[in-house]
């Protein structure tokens, strides 16, 4: 919490960060390579379409 001057802020940016890096984030060791790596575009092809 230290660069957050307000708890409110922090709490604000912890669950924005936390549902984006749930959704990215991908357990890698759960999963073989190829399949790993076509969950991740996909979840980045749609978060950018979510985004743009």
């Amino acid at each position: 919490m230290a660069k957050f001057r307000d708890a409110k802020t922090l709490q604000k940016f912890a669950s924005g960060h936390a549902s984006i890096h749930n959704y990215i984030n991908q357990d890698r060791h759960l999963n073989r390579r190829y399949i790993f790596k076509q969950n991740r575009s996909a979840a980045l092809a749609e978060w950018r379409q979510i985004t743009a």
